[in-house]
């Protein structure tokens, strides 16, 4: 499991002490900032976690830091909290991509829950963005004939039509079909269809 970092960025010193302790508590690590762009000039891009920001902060709003977050390739789950939330406040930040609006005070196992969700999520979303890569990068070493084959068998084409398609034996087709389910890993037929749908290679076979 990859190493996890809570960010909480909050102006008020006992506010960000008293998460601290609270998410330290149950295991977590945690990077506290007073402002944003403290936090945005020591964030390393590709580091796993979920950020816990105030809303209202001096200089750089919470609101105002959400939209600068691709800017410095930040892409983490947000959780937003606020002593004076409102819900234009609320509805703002979520449609940013907050992942959740939290008001102050809050309940303690409720944003520890939270945070854990976002944790997951995180987790989740960089494994599924590794598989992506991998597939893409397994398909870029098939050759330009295995890709051909790749994308009549994606259309659902059995290996004489393919062979028919391409004005080639059966026999080739077969030995091309071998080499890219090797070269893509792929264990079984539905899950080289599934890396089809993941590169695109579908499109258009949903409306035959």
């Amino acid at each position: 499991m990859a190493k996890q970092t809570v960010y909480v960025v909050d102006d008020d010193v006992d506010v960000r002490d008293s998460l601290q302790w609270l998410l330290e508590s149950v295991g977590l690590t945690v990077a506290a900032f007073d402002n944003a762009q403290a936090f945005f000039d020591s964030f390393v891009p590709g580091t796993s976690g979920c950020i816990v920001m105030d809303v209202r902060m001096p200089g750089l709003s919470g609101i105002s830091a959400q939209k600068q977050l691709p800017d410095y390739q930040v892409d983490l789950p947000l959780i937003m909290i606020s002593g004076h939330g409102s819900v234009n406040m609320a509805v703002t930040a979520m449609t940013q991509g907050a992942r959740t609006f939290i008001e102050k005070p809050f309940n303690d196992q409720l944003l520890l829950d939270h945070v854990q969700q976002a944790l997951a999520q995180d987790l989740a979303q960089r494994s599924s963005q590794q598989k992506r890569q991998a597939v893409q990068q397994h398909y870029a070493a098939l050759t330009k004939r295995e890709r051909q084959v790749f994308e009549q068998v994606a259309q659902g084409l059995g290996n004489q039509d393919i062979a028919d398609v391409l004005g080639i034996s059966r026999k080739t087709v077969e030995g091309h079909r071998a080499n890219l389910m090797s070269k893509m890993a792929a264990q079984s037929l539905s899950e080289l269809i599934q890396m089809a749908i993941s590169l695109g290679l579908m499109s258009g076979y949903a409306d035959q």
